[in-house]
């Protein structure tokens, strides 16, 4: 990808406006090599390929569809480094399989992006193989983004928050580079400080394994904003797991598992970049705040417990450092109101943000609103701007945080940026991206199982799944399948009273009134299944001493892998949206983990002196599951709910498993 992206020569093939474009913006952003226009017509033009004095690096094919599958052939065959294929109508149209795969063999081993994209900003080498208007201006050194879509790659060019952008790379149709490869590529650059990925699909999961990896080896964070939603979560429906992992809860994973930082706005995508351009990934979510308002304060500290950032206890040599300097009214405590008395005083100010920047702090935020600049007086704001640079240089990473975007101009943005000094733009969208910026590194677990396509499923009776899971190490209770109504009386009676009644081939019984619990005796057993509308039923042992239920599942996604989902489970499941996924495979640290952040972990450990959960018994279970889908990988979809957890075991009380047929 090296001549590709960072050419010494470019040629442009095609006419039309947009291939103008393409030659307008090269000359606007000043490259610096030889660029060759190539179309039969054009005046000033070469009319072919073999008409140009040499063999170009970089090439932009701006013809259509059919001629662009020649044109790339051409450029192959002459040794060129790489080109953008603009056409779309590929593999995205009905009618483009055959030109996809006719582009593929075209190309051989040459790099080519898209096709269906706009193509390629590189504000470092001043390259701009671009048909449209750009905000990129030359920098020495930034952060990369690459985006599936052109529209979106374009409109964060745009942006007016003092982000230095090395490269804008759209994918397109990801033919044959896709995201992982050219993301590879462009962290290959030393002056490439960070990576962000606007991703609509993820595609080639091992890719971005492999991606994540280099990122950190080379210690140059990542941060991604996924959107959209795969086949695999339209299609799952059947269960509860389906419904509360799909695609978004598979791409979470994905990315935790990456160490891949998550966002879900453009606008925290661009805050976190800021982050990670000048500090890489912040250690931890611990910050001090300091402004000179007890209202910013009041904002600070309510926003810092919405996104569980930590304000640190202020030290006793902080306190030394602090009290000189300001008012006796003044109250030592982080979020620090250091009120007016220090205002336009540079010496008094570069003491006081210093001193809090050096506790225990990952980030030291100074809360600045700036004024309009074409009707009132900056001149203070500026005293103040010196005094963090100062206390910078002296004393750790700093930020400047206006709580409205509107209140940080670009030009203040991009000068705090030069000192690497992170310029924030909103209270919430600020915190979000320190948020992110903190994400911890990633798993060394193994690669991601892959997920094969299935052309039909079944789903088994719950008797059926029960069996399996059994056969898999698991703990069902004691239980009688398939009975007809004739035998129930004889089928209670060997499993034993008190016990539960469910009737078979029915999904979500609890909601379908296809489930009776606690019953004593044949009689109620008997009352039970009159009001149910089944011809069959389970009969099992009624399981005492829940201490919580849990839902454990397992879905089958074609765009990430196998989703595990552990969420609250019985008829809390819906109620409470409490839930954590992972893809397998995992480990018991993970699980453990995972079980951790779940809403509902202090029941699980013991609430207020109450008995807790059997946690190995829990984390067992999900293992003996996980191992059930490595040896059938038939598995589309497997879902236990409720896993009863009492204080010594984890029980199967319902399950549904469906399989599928190739």
């Amino acid at each position: 990808m090296e001549r590709l992206l960072r050419p010494a020569s470019i040629a442009v093939v095609g006419g039309g406006a947009w291939c103008r474009a393409v030659l307008e913006q090269t000359l606007k952003i000043g490259f610096a090599g030889p660029v060759w226009h190539v179309h039969p017509t054009a005046e000033g033009a070469f009319t072919t390929l073999d008409d140009l004095p040499g063999v170009p690096d970089a090439v932009y094919v701006g013809v259509n569809r059919q001629a662009t599958i020649g044109v790339v052939a051409a450029l192959r065959a002459m040794g060129a480094g790489g080109a953008v294929c603009f056409a779309s109508g590929f593999k995205e149209a009905a009618d483009g399989a055959g030109l996809h795969d006719a582009l593929l063999e075209a190309a051989g081993d040459m790099p080519v992006l898209g096709p269906n994209c706009y193509g390629l900003l590189n504000a470092l080498d001043r390259v701009a193989l671009w048909p449209d208007q750009h905000g990129l201006v030359p920098v020495d050194r930034g952060v990369a983004i690459i985006a599936q879509s052109s529209n979106i790659a374009i409109n964060l060019t745009m942006q007016r928050r003092g982000l230095p952008i090395a490269y804008a790379v759209t994918a397109g149709n990801q033919a044959q580079q896709g995201m992982a490869q050219i993301g590879a590529a462009l962290l290959g650059d030393d002056r490439v400080t960070a990576l962000g990925l606007y991703v609509e699909s993820f595609g080639d999961v091992p890719g971005f394994e492999a991606l994540a990896a280099l990122a950190e080896e080379l210690g140059k964070p990542i941060v991604a904003l996924k959107v959209g939603q795969s086949d695999a979560a339209q299609r799952a429906t059947v269960s509860h797991t389906a419904s509360l992992a799909g695609s978004a809860a598979g791409a979470e994973a994905l990315l935790a598992r990456l160490g891949i930082a998550s966002v879900s706005s453009l606008t925290v995508f661009l805050e976190t970049l800021k982050i990670l351009h000048c500090f890489g990934r912040l250690p931890g979510m611990r910050i001090a705040s300091l402004s000179c308002s007890g209202g910013e304060a009041s904002v600070m500290a309510d926003a810092a417990a919405r996104h569980g950032l930590i304000f640190p206890t202020l030290s006793d040599a902080q306190h030394d450092v602090l009290s000189p300097h300001l008012s006796p009214l003044v109250q030592l405590t982080n979020p620090l109101d250091y009120h007016t008395d220090i205002w336009r005083n540079k010496p008094a100010m570069q003491a006081v943000f210093a001193a809090m920047a050096g506790g225990q702090v990952d980030l030291t935020i100074v809360v600045l609103d700036f004024p309009h600049a074409d009707r009132c007086s900056v001149a203070d704001w500026i005293t103040t701007v010196e005094a963090i640079e100062a206390a910078a240089a002296e004393a750790g990473q700093f930020a400047v945080l206006a709580t409205m975007p509107e209140n940080m101009p670009e030009e203040i943005a991009a000068r705090l940026m030069a000192q690497g000094i992170v310029p924030l733009s909103d209270v919430d969208q600020g915190f979000m991206a320190i948020r992110a910026a903190a994400s911890p590194v990633a798993s060394p677990l193994p690669p991601v199982w892959p997920v094969a396509v299935l052309d039909r499923t079944r789903t088994l009776t719950e008797g059926e799944a029960k069996v399996a899971l059994a056969a898999a190490g698991m703990d069902v209770p004691r239980r009688v399948s398939g009975v007809s109504r004739d035998g129930l009386a004889e089928a209670a009676a060997e499993v034993g009273f008190p016990l539960v009644l469910k009737g078979e081939g029915v999904a979500h019984k609890t909601e379908k009134g296809a489930v009776a619990l606690g019953l004593s005796d044949v009689a109620a057993v008997l009352a039970a299944a009159d009001a149910m509308q089944a011809d069959s039923f389970l009969i099992e042992e009624m399981i005492g001493g829940a201490v919580a239920e849990l839902l454990v599942g397992v879905v089958a996604d074609l765009a990430h892998g196998f989703v595990l989902t552990l969420a609250a489970g019985g008829t809390l499941t819906e109620l409470l949206q409490d839930r954590q996924s992972l893809l397998l495979p995992v480990d018991a640290d993970a699980v453990r983990a995972a079980l951790g952040r779940l809403r509902i972990a202090p029941i699980l450990q013991g609430y207020r002196g109450q008995q807790g959960a059997d946690l190995d018994a829990i984390v067992q279970a999900v293992l003996q599951l996980q191992d059930y889908v490595g040896a059938h990988r038939d598995v589309t979809e497997i879902e236990i709910n409720p896993l009863i957890c009492t204080k010594d075991k984890a029980v199967v009380a319902d399950a549904l498993l469906v399989k599928g047929t190739s």
